[in-house]
Order: C-alpha cells, then structure tokens, then sequence
C-alpha cells in the first residue's frame, strides 16, 4: 500500500504537534531506527530514541527563548520510491504565542510505513541552521551564549 497525501498529512501534523509541545519522547517515537539528519555540515546517525529525544531536548531551551509556541507545515511534495517508502518535502512554519510567524524552514524526509505507520528514516535540513541564526540575530539572542 503506497502512503497517501492524507496520511502523510496527519504524519507531518502529530510531528508538528510535538515539536510544539516541547514533547521530545513523543516527537522520537515518530521516528524509525537507526534515524539520520544529513546535511551540508555532518551526517549524524541516532541509533535509538532515547538518543534522539535527548537530542531534541538540548534544543528546547533555545526554541523556548525564541519564543516557539506553535508549529505549521506545507507538505510541497511527495514522491512515492517503493511500496513502504516515500520522499517528502515540507515546508515548517514556526509561530510565537501571538501566532505570528517567527520564521520558516524547508526540508525533506524519507518515510516508511511499518506496523506502526510512517516513521522518519532521514532527514535532510536544507536551511534551519541559517534561519534560527537568523531569528537569533533580530531578537538580539547570542547563539553562543552558555546559558542558552
């Protein structure tokens, strides 16, 4: 069974929801293992999920001084590669408590269903380091900061 807009839709949706709720755990198990980010700086494997829910939370505390409240996506594509597998390109809108759009970031993800549904195999960054540095800058937050 190939994956369809529909369930990609609420795929990138609960991903999306965690992200904003800060819930580490639940964003990881939305992830296959072993997972990858892959970028034009490193290539990184997490062998499990417990890896990458700690991953994700050392970035909370920057997120939060941000000022991320809440999270939006535009799926721009999907290209079905096999039975179980398919490449997504989305396009993340990241909001403040007053729902203005702080900044956005695009990236692609390679999904696969299993049992459990579809679960994140790589991803592919193509900008969100620039943009939170970006971000960073006009709020006038030191990335480099050891508090942060």
């Amino acid at each position: 069974m190939s994956a369809t807009a529909a369930e990609i839709d609420d795929y990138l949706s609960r991903y999306a929801g965690t992200l904003a709720a800060f819930d580490a755990g639940a964003a990881a198990e939305l992830w296959g293992t072993p997972g990858m980010i892959l970028d034009d700086r490193s290539a990184g494997v997490l062998d499990s999920r417990e890896e990458m829910a700690r991953g994700l939370e050392r970035s909370y505390p920057l997120y939060r001084k941000l000022g991320l409240a809440s999270v939006g996506y535009e799926r721009l594509s999907h290209e079905q590669l096999s039975e179980k597998v398919v490449l997504v390109r989305v396009r993340w809108l990241f909001f403040d408590a007053d729902g203005a759009q702080l900044t956005d970031s695009f990236g692609s993800y390679i999904l696969r269903r299993d049992d459990a549904g579809l679960r994140a195999f790589v991803c592919v960054p193509a900008d969100d380091a620039e943009k939170i540095q970006d971000l960073a800058a006009r709020k006038g937050i030191d990335l480099f900061d050891e508090t942060t």
